[in-house]
């Protein structure tokens, strides 16, 4: 039997979920082969790779050559950040200290050496002259780290520009660089190691790639030991501002007579701008030209917002005037002069901060300025090369004016008032007629004016004559002095005796080698017009010696007690008081009726002498008052003979104008002068005769001329 199962499906229902289809494993084919790229060119191949291996050797080489210079210059700015000391010990960086001269009043006309008028802060000075800074040296200084790439940078391509090189011309410096600068990098003055201060200062501004490397580690090292206002502080004191100030307050004081903190925008301009070029810009070299500066700076201020656009015009039309003091170019002759008469070691070499007080009256000074401007420019010709020189004092030889040349704003130049050894002429006769006054004669006694020849020894025969080439026969000593006569003038002092003259006038000041021969009595000697007019003022005080003096005291800055006093004044007697006297009524004849008449003002009594040298190449006129003793002196500097000049010409003139200014707002007061007691008897009178004198003192015309044969002639006698 066949089973029915076989062949027939079994009874079962059919799945609702199809059956999931297994993946096939891939077939095992052979791969198809790739389709080959095209070969590169080997030598673009080998480029890419060696400009590869350049990058990452440069990168390679550059990151560690920054790591070592970094950490050089860190070790570099940590030195010398080791090394600043305090910032207060930065502020008064001077090798030399500085002389500060005071007139009479107490007043400062004129200063000398390094001039520091104290340390100031950035924050105590005036907001004008501190922006005024700013703005002009290193507008980015609150916002750099001591040096500025971007500064350096325009500096640098300026300088290619206009054809220098990349470190010649702008610097493009910092603030912070120049007070580096300023500081010498750390080195300090030493003079046995420098030849010179000024090589020591030359050495600190080189410009080398290697200075200026270190000069800004230097600055960077700055920065980080100070504050931006020490830094600012430490540039504000240590800055040369021309005319010897060192610092912003000596230049304050200096040009404007006032502290630092109370200088206004015109005037900080004018000290700011000075940073540029101080000695080329210092007003009192040129004072214009120190405004324009000035201007710009006050621009640049208005561009960085310190000032408005009003404020900047305002400034710029109102520009900062100098002080009186700082007009008068450093107090000129006298400052000079006064340097002169003290210790070296507190005047030209000082290392400490002097102060002088002096004699000098400024009202006077410009007296005698205005006076000699006022003849030269009204009686001198136009081109005139020739010089003049005043001086004024009192009776006691302190000095109240000078004036050593006709160019008064000046410093450190030949002063004339003296320096200049010149032959002193006729005005030396007061002191031959003094030497006979204090041997008793009279001023009324008489001498002969008539032709004299005198045998010199070695020379041969001298016969001087007067200068009119007249004579006047019997005459006073009195009208003798007047009319300055020569003659008489020699008998007289051949007669007293050269030595007792030469003492007589070495006694009054005359230090100068005085002749030998007869012509001593002419003024043949040479001396200064400083010594002359202190000579004189010995005869208005009453016959005592008088040294001109200029320094009343000396003392450092900050102290009360002086160091020492004044070194002149009243000397001993050289003359009687009453010999004295009576040369002061002689001395009144030469003006109120003499030659030196041109010389009289306002009802001033007044007594002088003028004075003419051979070939008329120096002229004087010396005279007083019973206030004031002036003398003026008159040439070439060449010795060219002066034209139609004589002492009792312009020196006259010139001793007038200044008197008159002198003595504005005093009232005329009377010489103190002795009219000889024989005066009304000796003009009605004959003088005695010769034998009723003592041979030993001849008091007449005729004793004199018995002793001219006596001691000179030893025989006849020439009239």
């Amino acid at each position: 039997m066949r089973d029915s199962r076989k062949g027939k499906r079994p009874l079962v229902a059919d799945r609702r979920y199809p059956k999931k289809k297994t993946a096939k494993p891939p077939s095992r084919k052979a791969p198809a082969k790739r389709r080959k790229a095209p070969a590169r060119k080997p030598s673009r191949n080998i480029f890419i790779r060696l400009f590869k291996w350049v990058l990452r050797l440069v990168w390679w080489v550059t990151w560690r050559v920054g790591l070592t210079v970094t950490a050089a210059i860190a070790l570099a700015v940590g030195y010398f950040w080791t090394t600043l000391p305090d910032v207060n010990e930065l502020l008064d960086g001077r090798a030399r200290g500085s002389v500060t001269l005071l007139d009479r009043d107490g007043n400062r006309f004129a200063w000398r050496g390094d001039q520091f008028g104290g340390a100031v802060m950035a924050s105590s000075v005036s907001p004008g002259l501190k922006n005024a800074v700013i703005a002009t040296e290193d507008k980015r200084f609150y916002r750099h780290f001591g040096v500025s790439p971007r500064g350096v940078a325009s500096a640098v391509r300026i300088n290619l520009r206009e054809g220098r090189g990349p470190l010649q011309g702008h610097g493009g410096s910092t603030i912070t660089q120049q007070t580096a600068k300023l500081l010498c990098l750390g080195v300090v003055y030493d003079p046995a190691e420098w030849e010179s201060e000024a090589a020591y200062v030359s050495d600190c501004r080189r410009g080398s790639i290697q200075r200026k490397a270190k000069e800004a580690i230097y600055a960077m090292a700055m920065e980080v030991k100070y504050s931006k206002e020490e830094i600012l502080s430490i540039y504000l004191n240590r800055a040369y501002m021309g005319a010897g100030a060192y610092g912003v307050e000596a230049a304050a004081q200096r040009y404007f007579g006032k502290p630092a903190a109370m200088v206004t925008p015109a005037e900080g301009a004018m000290i700011a701008g000075l940073l540029t070029a101080p000695s080329r810009l210092a007003p009192t070299s040129d004072l214009q030209r120190s405004r324009d500066r000035a201007a710009t700076v006050l621009r640049l201020m208005g561009e960085q917002g310190y000032l408005s656009d009003a404020e900047v015009a305002e400034w710029q039309n109102n520009p900062a005037n100098l002080s009186s003091a700082a007009r008068r170019k450093a107090g000129g002759y006298f400052a000079d002069w006064v340097m002169s008469t003290g210790p070296e070691f507190f005047t030209r070499n000082t290392s400490e901060d002097v102060i002088i007080r002096t004699t000098l009256d400024q009202r006077l000074q410009r007296a005698a300025e205005d006076a000699l401007k006022e003849i030269f420019d009204t009686k001198v010709r136009e081109g005139s090369k020739a010089q003049a020189a005043i001086v004024v004092m009192g009776a006691d030889g302190a000095v109240r004016a000078m004036v050593g040349g006709r160019e008064t704003r000046v410093a450190g130049v030949f002063n004339r008032a003296i320096q200049a050894q010149r032959q002193t002429g006729s005005s030396f006769k007061p002191f031959v007629y003094a030497a006979a006054l204090e041997l008793g004669y009279s001023p009324l006694d008489f001498v002969d004016d008539d032709p004299l020849t005198l045998d010199i020894p070695g020379s041969g025969k001298w016969s001087p004559r007067n200068y009119t080439n007249t004579y006047s026969g019997r005459v006073t000593l009195t009208k003798a002095l007047a009319q300055s006569l020569n003659i008489p003038a020699v008998k007289v002092s051949e007669s007293m005796g050269r030595d007792l003259v030469r003492r007589i006038a070495t006694d009054f000041g005359i230090t100068g080698d005085m002749a030998d021969g007869p012509a001593l009595a002419l003024g043949a000697s040479e001396s200064t017009l400083l010594e002359m007019t202190g000579a004189y003022a010995g005869i208005l005080n009453g016959g005592s010696s008088v040294a001109p003096f200029g320094l009343v005291d000396l003392r450092l800055r900050g102290d009360d007690a002086p160091l020492m006093g004044a070194g002149g004044g009243i000397g001993e007697r050289v003359i009687q008081e009453s010999a004295a006297r009576e040369l002061i009524w002689m001395m009144e004849k030469v003006v109120s009726e003499g030659t030196g008449q041109r010389a009289q003002f306002g009802g001033w009594q007044i007594a002088g002498k003028t004075g003419t040298t051979q070939a008329a190449r120096d002229a004087w006129f010396i005279g007083f008052t019973a206030d004031y003793v002036a003398g003026v002196w008159m040439g070439y500097d060449d010795n060219t003979p002066l034209t139609g000049v004589t002492g009792g010409g312009l020196p006259s003139e010139i001793w007038r104008e200044t008197m008159i200014r002198v003595h504005e707002a005093l009232s005329p007061r009377p010489l103190p002068l002795q009219v000889p007691e024989r005066a009304v008897r000796q003009v009605q009178q004959p003088a005695p005769a010769p034998q009723q004198r003592q041979p030993e003192v001849p008091r007449t015309t005729e004793g004199i001329i018995e002793t001219l044969i006596r001691d000179i002639l030893g025989g006849g006698r020439n009239r």
